[in-house]
């Protein structure tokens, strides 16, 4: 069965195309800073939104419209393999990602959960020879289901702790079965709500145990997935313990796993936590902890997870810039974790919108690479901080400076001239990069 059978294969027809089912300039074969496009982007579809994601929202009923949806149980599980793997050859997707839960649903028991999962992993792995599609991550759902509420690694209960460690145990398992290129942490409930019945030491210290048990078993079976951190500040926790990739990025290196992790940064979790998509990615960069690239945006108005499509072309050049900075993006890619609204349910909506965010970030891609090759911010941030290249400036930086010396610098009561940032004149540069570069 199709599920997707009116629309052809979708190809590049350039800018000026007015083709809605065709790239504008996502060509995946164009070659940009010695790479093609589809090696820098490495574009995965997330399985959740697209093909379990129902249209449902806290006020209204599902409204989505899936050819899928006539079945139940294991059929279901069965025809939204199916579907993913039509959608992501029409659109040339060659990768995607999922929580175990996505693929195949719970049992009675945790045995009948593992051989629903087995026989799902199976027909995925099938699909996957067969088409060359690959898994750019999986992770473990350790949020839906009631036995979370209190949390999973930082849950109040040693027997919840241990079901977690039993269900990261067996999606370590998978990842290696379909050979994923990173394996995903995401503490949807790993937070607080209140402090006045938190013990706070004892949960980081068993989240930090938790991770440690993680790294050792996948060590033991041979899976070298790059391990993944995904910030998010709150939602569904008031407060979460991965608020932000600096929040991380500290945890980790207090329980000695910094050279173990990286971070898995998503756009709207950025925007959550006060913050812009290239603040934490350029945090994550500057400590060498990018690894990979949630891709969606949210609502200004809004003030939660709203998980769009990302189609905001200054986002998406200065997240590619910071990508570019750092050498690429390794075994990570741009996952698109966005899902239709819910007025968009027709099945012919996903692929409008996987258009969009992959032209959004290809014309980023494109600007990235103009900048970086006219230098555009190298000779802003050159110019700006000349005074530390030379004289007393450089001897602050090469760690030979001292309180006295820079005491005696000071007294001898040099005029201080401070330059225009000129942060106007630098947009409108940017400006002038994204609608010609």
């Amino acid at each position: 069965m199709t599920y997707f059978g009116n629309v052809a294969k979708i190809q590049f027809e350039g800018k000026h195309s007015n083709n809605p089912l065709a790239f504008k300039f996502y060509n995946p074969e164009e070659i940009i800073a010695g790479k093609t496009m589809e090696e820098h982007l490495r574009f995965s579809i997330a399985y959740w939104h697209a093909f379990t994601g129902t249209g449902s929202d806290p006020f209204g009923a599902p409204t989505n419209i899936r050819g899928w949806d006539q079945y139940t149980g294991m059929d279901l599980a069965k025809a939204r393999v199916e579907a993913a793997f039509e959608l992501m050859e029409k659109l040339s997707l060659p990768f995607f990602c999922f929580h175990d839960r996505d693929i195949a649903p719970e049992g009675d028991t945790l045995q009948e959960t593992n051989r629903n999962l087995d026989t799902i992993v199976a027909i995925i792995k099938e699909n996957m020879k067969t088409s060359g599609r690959k898994l750019l991550w999986n992770t473990a759902n350790m949020f839906s289901n009631p036995r979370f509420v209190h949390g999973a690694a930082t849950t109040s209960n040693a027997d919840v702790f241990a079901y977690g460690a039993a269900q990261v145990k067996k999606a370590l398992e998978t990842g290696k079965e379909l050979g994923a290129e990173s394996y995903v942490f995401w503490g949807g409930r790993e937070g607080y709500e209140s402090l006045l019945n938190t013990d706070m030491k004892l949960e980081l210290d068993n989240l930090g145990r938790f991770l440690h048990m993680a790294v050792d078993y996948a060590k033991e079976i041979g899976f070298d997935a790059q391990f993944l951190i995904e910030p998010k500040p709150k939602e569904p926790s008031k407060h979460q313990y991965d608020f932000d990739a600096a929040t991380a990025i500290s945890f980790l290196q207090t329980y000695g796993l910094a050279d173990k992790f990286k971070m898995n940064i998503e756009a709207n979790h950025a925007t959550l936590a006060g913050h812009t998509f290239e603040h934490d990615l350029r945090v994550s960069r500057i400590h060498g902890m990018l690894g990979s690239i949630d891709a969606n945006q949210g609502d200004e108005l809004l003030g939660w997870d709203t998980d769009e499509f990302p189609t905001n072309l200054y986002s998406s050049t200065l997240a590619m810039y910071e990508v570019l900075e750092n050498g690429g993006i390794g075994k990570g890619g741009v996952n698109f974790d966005a899902k239709v609204r819910r007025a968009s349910f027709e099945p012919d909506d996903l692929i409008y919108a996987h258009i969009a965010g992959m032209d959004t970030f290809a014309r980023g891609l494109q600007v990235a690479s103009k900048l970086i090759e006219d230098r555009v911010f190298d000779d802003i941030l050159d110019s700006r901080y000349k005074s530390f290249q030379s004289g007393i400036g450089q001897e602050i930086v090469s760690g030979k400076a001292t309180f006295q010396t820079l005491e005696a610098y000071a007294l001898q009561n040099l005029p201080i001239r401070n330059e225009s940032g000129r942060q106007e004149k630098i947009k409108a540069l940017l400006n002038q990069y994204i609608i010609n570069a």
